[in-house]
């Protein structure tokens, strides 16, 4: 007993809180290790299932519709590839923080916290610019078909999708925390020029300029709308024309193409369909073979087709009309 006692005195402090280190960070490294690995297992596995599911339900497509194909044609992710990533990598994120919460408080912990609370914000920003691409190119459109025959449509239509874009823009970087110093004071100062090129134009004299500037536009969009409707006009008379020429030229009682005849309906005292072999009622007994019409014998090869007292002269002729035949029977 007083042997065993000595010996652990014998040992110094130093070794023995080293050892119990040792002893205390071994679970702690295996935990990190392990929050690590599945937390890698489950991040790979949900960046197949979100690809896959996003390339089944047709989030492309969308997302192309919405105005971002411009900004994704040089890149090698498809929009459904690139929210794969993100989820991929918020997940390796979240893995991190829990697998570096296991040593406790420490500077990394809170780097990895402070990144994970910002994604949220970094989402929502996203969402933003998505929302004002797609309003911007459904905006361009419509600008694009009412003003489309007109000199300015296409420009037009153009400026007002920028002007969304950059307004969806501007929200997105303040919504992040990003150059809000920077796109704050630009925004202001936008509005405020606009406002000031009004308010100098109006009272400094300009307004007779824009006046005239704005009646020869307005003469101008009139003359354009008078033509666009004159074309309309025309079209629609070319339709109608060639509807009526069609109706015209066609034959009385041809069905129109893609009509079902018409069944004739029956008259009251209409013959019924003749058929080989038999009469129609009221009509002539059709002849039989070998017969004639009168009921004398057919006609031979050389009166196919005659009737009796319809032959050649020789034939046709008696004794009082051939000279020939009375020199016979002279005595």
């Amino acid at each position: 007993m007083t042997e065993s006692l000595a010996a652990s005195a014998a040992v110094p402090r130093p070794i023995s809180d080293a050892l119990r280190n040792v002893v205390l960070f071994i679970p702690k490294f295996v935990a990190f290790l392990a929050i690590l690995v599945i937390g890698w297992l489950v991040a790979r596995l949900l960046l197949k299932v979100v690809d896959t599911v996003l390339e089944r339900i047709g989030f492309d497509r969308w997302v192309e519709r919405g105005g971002i194909k411009a900004a994704l044609a040089r890149s090698r992710y498809d929009a459904s590839d690139i929210v794969a990533k993100l989820v991929y990598y918020a997940v390796l994120l979240f893995t991190l923080q829990l697998a570096f919460g296991v040593w406790g408080p420490n500077p990394v912990s809170a780097l990895i916290g402070g990144i994970v609370a910002w994604l949220p914000r970094a989402f929502v920003a996203v969402i933003i610019v998505v929302v004002a691409s797609a309003i911007a190119g459904a905006v361009r459109d419509l600008i694009t078909g009412a003003l489309g025959g007109l000199s300015y449509g296409r420009a037009l239509a153009n400026v007002a999708s920028w002007f969304i874009i950059a307004i969806g823009v501007i929200a997105a970087l303040n919504q992040i925390g990003v150059a809000t110093t920077v796109t704050t004071p630009i925004l202001v100062a936008v509005l405020a020029t606009i406002a000031g090129i009004l308010i100098v134009g109006v009272g400094g004299g300009l307004v007779r300029p824009m006046q005239n500037r704005l009646e020869r536009w307005l003469d101008r969009v009139s003359a354009e709308s008078a033509t666009i409707s004159e074309h309309a006009r025309a079209y629609s008379a070319g339709q109608r024309a060639a509807a009526e020429r069609y109706a015209a030229e066609r034959p009385a009682g041809e069905p129109v193409a893609g009509e079902p005849h018409p069944a004739e309906p029956a008259r009251a005292g209409a013959r019924p369909a003749y058929r080989p072999g038999t009469s129609t009622p009221g009509g002539p007994t059709p002849p039989t073979p070998g017969t004639s019409r009168a009921g004398g014998p057919a006609p031979g090869p050389g009166g196919l087709g005659r009737e009796p007292g319809t032959g050649d002269d020789a034939t046709r002729s008696g004794p009082a009309t051939n000279p020939r035949a009375r020199d016979d029977r002279a005595p």
